[in-house]
């Protein structure tokens, strides 16, 4: 079964059978049948969520957190090297959590300054920032990239125009989410104790990743309103 974003349009009239059935039919969106879907999904939040925590869990027991956190930045980067190995490529997903986590992990083994400890959070957002704003304006925007990995999201062969806006506006606008954060949790550094500072940056980040979700359905939902696009199952 396939999830297509259909328009509205009539295929155009072809009286000389010029066209293909390809050119007749308006552009799709599609999404694979529902297992499959949850299938991709849940592998690829494995690779890059699941493994490193398990990961850390174990570090973190048997020789604490810095060995924790180099068994997490170990894990993501041999799952990085087999997924390149096998399929030829690095899920962005995998890449991005690999950078964060390299990062993390370096300021906590660096020193046993609790202060470099805490700045793992505000520059860890802050790295997320750049990732995303510096793909933002170019023709393959993270947010796009990550639909097509995670979701298995294929996108329509002729470019739409109404699709490469929403990428990109919504990259941009997960950007200025972490940068918001950045910004955040870095006067939250400042102005709060250790305890409250480690509470607060977790209401940050749900907060900001509710706002983020949210904002990006409910724009995707305007996208298809505007664009004329529909929703539709298919059979398998």
């Amino acid at each position: 079964m396939k999830l297509r974003w259909r328009g509205r349009q009539d295929p155009p009239a072809d009286p000389a059978g010029l066209l293909t059935a390809d050119d007749q039919l308006p552009a799709d969106l599609e999404l694979p049948a529902p297992a499959r879907l949850a299938l991709t999904a849940g592998w690829n939040l494995a690779e890059s969520l699941g493994l490193p925590v398990l990961a850390y869990a174990a570090g973190d027991r048997l020789g604490g957190q810095g060995a924790g956190m180099a068994a997490a930045t170990g894990t993501i980067w041999l799952t990085a090297v087999v997924r390149k190995v096998l399929t030829g490529n690095i899920p962005g997903l995998l890449l991005i959590s690999g950078l964060v986590l390299t990062l993390q992990t370096v300021l906590v083994l660096a020193t046993g300054s609790v202060l470099l400890f805490l700045l793992q959070f505000p520059l860890a957002n802050l790295a997320l920032c750049i990732l995303f704003a510096r793909t933002a304006p170019t023709g393959r925007p993270l947010v796009a990239q990550l639909a097509a990995e995670v979701v298995a999201l294929r996108q329509p062969s002729a470019a739409h125009p109404g699709l490469d806006r929403f990428f990109r506006g919504v990259t941009w606008l997960w950007a200025g989410i972490f940068a918001a954060s950045t910004i955040g949790m870095a006067a939250l550094l400042v102005l709060e104790p250790v305890t409250v500072f480690l509470l607060l940056t977790t209401v940050v980040t749900v907060a900001g990743v509710a706002a983020g979700t949210v904002a990006s359905v409910v724009w995707f939902i305007r996208m298809l309103r505007r664009s004329g696009l529909r929703v539709r199952f298919g059979q398998a």
